[in-house]
C-alpha cells in the first residue's frame, strides 16, 4: 500500500513539474532573446577578418535571422524530438556538449551536498546537545563565519593553503593531464582533484544546515513525545537520534531540496576557480560567446535537475515522516 501511496506521489509531482518546465523554457528564451548581440557578433570579433556576407550565412546557417515566432516555435519542435539544437560557437549538437560535462557537475554537486549535509548535521546535533555552553558558542561562530564568506575566496584561499603552500592537493581541474591511469589509481586522483571544489562550494551550506539542525533539534527536544520517550527510560542518545535527529531532519531535507537549484548556481563560480570541466563553466563560456543556444539547453536541463531532486526529498520525507505516508 506505501507503494502504491509512493507511486501516486511519484505521478503527481511529475504532472505538477511540466508547467513548470514550460514556463522555464519559454521565460528563458524570451529573456535570452532581449540580450543585445549573438554568437556571430562573437565568432566575427575574433576572427578579426569576417564579412557581413559571411555573418549574414552563419546567421541563417543557424536560424539567428528568423523572427522571434518562429525561432521559438523550432526550438520547441526540436525539443519536441528531444533535440537541443546545434551551437554556432562549437558547431556541435548541444546535447553532446552538455552530456560531455554533466557527469562532472552531477559529481561536484552531489559531493558538495552529501559533505554539507553530514557535516551540517552532525555539527547542528553537537550545537544543540551543548546548547549555551562554549561548544554551541564556538561552533556557531564558525558557522556564522562560513555563512558570510564568499565560496570562491573561500576557493582561493583553499587553493593558496592545501594547493600552493602545503603541496595536498591539485589546485584545479578533474584529473592530472596526461596520466595513464585506470580504474581505482584514476578514481583516487579524481578524487584528489575534487576535494578542493567541493570545500569551497560546501562552505555556505555546512553553515545553513547546521544552525537549521540545532534550532529544529531543540523544537523538536520540547514535544511531548520525546517528554515520553525521556519517562520510559531510554537512554539519552536513543532518544537524541531516534526521536529527536529524525524528525528533526525533515526541515533539513526541505532546505536541502530548495537550495538545490543555488548550489547548481554556485557551480558556475567554483568550476571557474578551480577550472573544473562542468556545466557552470560551460554556462559561462556560452555567456561569454552568446551562444544562447547552449546557455538555454543548460537551463532546461538544470531545471530538471532542481525538479528531479525535489521530488526525491518528497520522497524521503515519506520515509522520515510516517504521517506524510498517511497523507
Amino acid at each position: 500500500m506505501n507503494l502504491q501511496r509512493a507511486a501516486r506521489s511519484l505521478a503527481r509531482s511529475v504532472v505538477q513539474a511540466i508547467p513548470t518546465v514550460i514556463g522555464v523554457i519559454l521565460l528563458g528564451f524570451f529573456l535570452l532573446q532581449a540580450v543585445p548581440g549573438d554568437a556571430a557578433d562573437v565568432i566575427a570579433a575574433e576572427s578579426g577578418s569576417a564579412t557581413e556576407a559571411g555573418m549574414a550565412a552563419m546567421r541563417s546557417q543557424f536560424g539567428l535571422d528568423r523572427p522571434m515566432w518562429q525561432q521559438l516555435t523550432a526550438y520547441l519542435g526540436n525539443l519536441a524530438h528531444l533535440n537541443l539544437g546545434v551551437s554556432p560557437r562549437y558547431n556541435l549538437p548541444v546535447s553532446e556538449l552538455i552530456f560531455s560535462r554533466l557527469g562532472n557537475t552531477v559529481l561536484l554537486m552531489f559531493s558538495a551536498l552529501g559533505c554539507a549535509l553530514a557535516v551540517g548535521i552532525a555539527l547542528g546535533a553537537i550545537m544543540a546537545s551543548f546548547v549555551g555552553r562554549w561548544p554551541d558558542r564556538l561552533l556557531s561562530l564558525a558557522a556564522l563565519l562560513l555563512y558570510s564568506t564568499p565560496g570562491f575566496w573561500l576557493g582561493l584561499m583553499a587553493i593558496i593553503l592545501l594547493s600552493v603552500q602545503l603541496g595536498w592537493l591539485p589546485p584545479g581541474g578533474v584529473s592530472t593531464i596526461g596520466s595513464p591511469a585506470t580504474g581505482l589509481a584514476h578514481a583516487l586522483d579524481v578524487a584528489r582533484h575534487l576535494v578542493l571544489p567541493t570545500l569551497a562550494l560546501a562552505g555556505f551550506y555546512v553553515a545553513i544546515f547546521a544552525r537549521l539542525t540545532r534550532a529544529a533539534m531543540l523544537e523538536v527536544s520540547r514535544q511531548d513525545f520525546v517528554r515520553t520517550a525521556h519517562a520510559k527510560g531510554l537512554a539519552p542518545t536513543a532518544v537524541a537520534l531516534r526521536h529527536v535527529l529524525r524528525n528533526a531532519l525533515i526541515p533539513v531535507t526541505t532546505v536541502a531540496g530548495l537550495n538545490f537549484g543555488a548550489l547548481l548556481g554556485g557551480a558556475v563560480v567554483v568550476e571557474t576557480v578551480f577550472s573544473w570541466p562542468g556545466l557552470g563553466r560551460l554556462a559561462y563560456e556560452s555567456v561569454m560567446a552568446r551562444d544562447y543556444v547552449v546557455l538555454l539547453g543548460i537551463l532546461v536541463l538544470s531545471s530538471l535537475l532542481v525538479i528531479v531532486a525535489n521530488i526525491l526529498v518528497d520522497l524521503l520525507q515519506t520515509l522520515l515522516d510516517p504521517r506524510i505516508r498517511a497523507g
